[in-house]
């Protein structure tokens, strides 16, 4: 048996694509490259690959990760070939690398990521992106309203100690924000939540699907 890491990019209509039809898609691309993948054992037998994180539906990323673990050893680089040739628009693989069989999965490494977040603002601010920034920044709280898991209440949150870095950008109208945030099982940001913040502390008027989101790094822990 041997572990495989693939890096890949999202865009497009692709983007569209949920979690699991992506799963699928690989998993169907797999078996049409000739790659055989392992199974879990047990009564329900999955093949045992996975994402590093899921990406929201809509997002767009240049970097994605896809764990798996196959039961022949094969070349890098003949691997990636033939996954390449069963790839649709907007799935570009980048490398694909064989692992040491890390005993913690990526998923679980996940620390950070970093997000690319594009937003018309209908008018040109007076001051500086970095202005802008600095001052949503000195906040000494950044509450935004989130839906708990087990209640399924609104609560207002705090997510000012999740923000690791942040860059405004500003070209005219548009602003473009360059966002760090906690990434992973420990602590996990969602963009939407430094969306809703912006949008308040900015007082944006423009609705959400006017917004662009690309996920452009993630970063493990060893």
């Amino acid at each position: 048996m041997s572990q495989y890491v693939i890096k890949f990019s999202k865009e497009g209509a692709i983007c569209y694509t949920s979690h699991l039809d992506m799963l699928r898609l690989f998993k169907r691309a797999l078996k049409k490259a000739g790659i055989k993948l392992s199974y879990s054992q047990g009564f329900n037998p999955h093949p045992k690959m996975g994402f590093a994180q899921p990406l929201s539906l809509g997002y767009s990323s240049i970097a994605e990760y896809l764990e798996l673990e196959t039961e022949e050893d094969y070349d890098e680089k003949q691997l990636k070939q033939a996954l390449d040739l069963q790839m649709p628009e907007g799935v570009k693989l980048f490398s694909c690398e064989k692992t040491a069989g890390q005993q913690k999965s990526l998923a679980a490494r996940a620390e950070s990521a970093e997000y690319i977040i594009g937003i018309p603002m209908g008018k040109e601010p007076e001051e500086s992106g970095q202005a802008l920034c600095e001052a949503f920044l000195a906040q000494k709280e950044i509450l935004v309203p989130k839906k708990q898991k087990k209640s399924k209440q609104m609560k207002e949150v705090d997510i000012r100690d999740k923000i690791r870095s942040m860059n405004f950008v500003l070209a005219g109208e548009n602003l473009l924000v360059t966002a760090l945030l906690d990434c992973g099982s420990h602590s996990n940001l969602s963009p939407e939540l430094v969306i809703q913040a912006l949008a308040r502390f900015l007082e944006i008027p423009t609705d959400r699907w006017e917004m662009d989101v690309m996920r452009t790094k993630l970063f493990f822990n060893n």
